[in-house]
């Protein structure tokens, strides 16, 4: 049960959302860059994307926080939503709005808070552009000015992205709850279902136009030290800087996949093993190239690939079989390496 009042036009206002299709998607590179250029120009611990669903605010794109959704009911998003205008919260324990109320003392963490609203198309409201820091912070005229200009930027490409092929082939291929079951908690990638579910359509596109589809095979190399030297939270922020690197670094057509653990497979589709080894190693650069920051340390990370082309009517799961293989060689001639098996023509 919300405690939370809604606003006047919230069936309207849910209609609109759900129409974007964006709740339970997988992360967007594009997304990603705009909440870390908000998360280092505001020098919060968090920056956010966030849709108001009905009863949880998801966030399409996070910076700084782990969790993908939280409830509607601690949230100060959906006042932004409610109000439809930006919410500007400088210290919630003072805050004459909040002070003392079941928000404030559920979000210990969000003594600062900044959003803005973002729009569809139509002008209702859908969710914000938000920081947040545990520490109260004065929030001048510039600094406003500089948050609307970023959710200008992000408003305006989801609507680019609603209008796109690529959402349209989603809408017509999954509902909403298949999306959901297909995705990644954690790292905002497609899960292993989601692999299983595209493997078919991506080879089918690929024949189509005249392509090749290639599978490429990621391991993390020694991601157990990660997790015993870092513990789990430093190991989950190292799988999900993994996943945004990989997307960044692919095209916006190719299916990037967690297939579990530290473990992820890409679909793409290429003209000849050439073009896909290059992808291969635009991968494994993205992920070598810069060291992660975790809270307490930077991390020099490194992955394996391995990748194999599709023949003609061969069978998906012969596929992910040779680029395992492939995968294997990489570990085992050294690490930090990508290497392609021959595909079965």
């Amino acid at each position: 049960m919300l405690n939370v009042p809604l606003p006047a036009n919230e069936a309207e206002r849910q209609q609109a959302l759900d129409r974007l299709e964006l709740l339970d998607t997988p992360a967007d590179p594009y997304l990603d860059t705009l909440t870390r250029l908000a998360h280092d120009l505001f020098q919060v611990k968090t920056a956010l994307v966030t849709l108001v669903d009905r009863d949880r605010q998801w966030f399409k794109s996070r910076q700084g926080l782990d969790v993908a959704e939280t409830p509607r009911s601690l949230s100060y998003c959906s006042h932004a939503v409610l109000r439809d205008e930006p919410l500007i919260v400088e210290d919630s324990q003072v805050d004459e709005r909040f002070a003392g109320t079941e928000l404030a003392r559920g979000t210990p963490d969000v003594r600062f808070y900044a959003g803005w609203p973002l729009h569809d198309a139509d002008g209702l409201p859908l969710g914000t552009l938000c920081l947040a820091d545990p520490k109260p912070r004065l929030f001048g005229s510039q600094e406003r000015c500089q948050l609307r200009d970023l959710a200008y930027l992000t408003e305006n490409y989801l609507h680019l992205q609603h209008c796109s092929q690529q959402a349209n082939d989603l809408r017509d291929a999954l509902s909403r709850e298949q999306r959901k079951g297909m995705l990644d908690p954690l790292t905002q990638l497609w899960n292993r279902a989601g692999l299983l579910h595209f493997l078919p359509q991506e080879q089918a596109t690929a024949e189509r136009n005249q392509l090749r589809l290639g599978v490429i095979y990621c391991d993390l190399d020694h991601f157990k030290q990660v997790n015993d030297r870092h513990g789990h939270d430093g190991g989950d922020h190292v799988l999900w800087e993994s996943a945004r690197r990989m997307s960044s670094a692919v095209r916006p057509q190719d299916v990037v996949t967690r297939n579990g653990g530290e473990e992820f497979v890409i679909l793409t589709q290429v003209h000849d093993d050439q073009e896909l080894l290059q992808i291969a190693e635009r991968i494994r650069l993205a992920i070598a190239s810069q060291p992660m920051l975790l809270e307490h340390a930077q991390l020099q990370q490194t992955i394996s690939l391995g990748c194999t082309l599709l023949g003609p009517g061969e069978s998906s799961v012969d596929a992910l079989k040779r680029a395992d293989q492939a995968l294997y060689r990489a570990k085992h001639g050294g690490r930090n390496r990508s290497e392609i098996a021959p595909s079965s023509h």
